[in-house]
């Protein structure tokens, strides 16, 4: 096999690989183990193949090991890329606003098919709500701009979050 063909194919298999990798990881963090141990099966047996190619006549070609690095990095970069497209997951987006402002916001966001659980809250100068909602990672662009198209000074903080159970749009039964 000619050097470029084998320098390209440990490339790609890298970089499919650790993305293979990258999603893994992300499922079994969102408790999507099986899925998650599903592909794992399939990333070590690349692994063992891109190894075993790199490793052969290394001293005489040690250029692979920058191709292999590369693939690498690279494939590290392009799983996460994939991850957000894919979008796994759930979030919890709260909204931070003022009392008055709360309730029709809670209103705005039911009206446009979110559920949205409300939290009477003090702040330094004023009483304040928080808004609470559950959505899909997927949808969280969709959300805040809806937030902000209705009150853009309010405070909005995202964090992904693990299954959630029950609830009015109950996402796991």
């Amino acid at each position: 096999m000619s050097p470029i063909l084998l320098y390209s194919l440990i490339f790609v298999v890298k970089v499919f690989e650790v993305s293979l990798a990258t999603l893994r990881i992300v499922l079994i963090t969102k408790d999507e183990r099986l899925k998650g141990a599903f592909i794992g099966f399939f990333e070590v047996i690349i692994w063992v193949l891109v190894v075993s190619a790199v490793l052969q006549n290394i001293t005489e070609d040690p250029f692979k090991i920058i191709v292999y690095a590369l693939g690498f990095a690279v494939g590290n970069y392009l799983g996460k890329v994939l991850e957000n497209c894919l979008a796994i997951g759930d979030t919890n987006i709260e909204v931070i606003t003022r009392k008055l402002d709360g309730k029709k916001m809670s209103n705005h966001l039911r009206f446009n098919g979110l559920a949205v659980t409300s939290v009477n809250a003090y702040g330094m100068n004023d009483k304040r709500q928080i808004l609470y909602l559950h959505v899909p990672r997927k949808n969280v662009k969709n959300t805040v701009r809806i937030i902000r198209e209705f009150k853009n000074d309010c405070v909005i903080t995202i964090n992904d979050i693990k299954p959630v159970y029950g609830g009015y749009q109950g996402i796991r039964k």
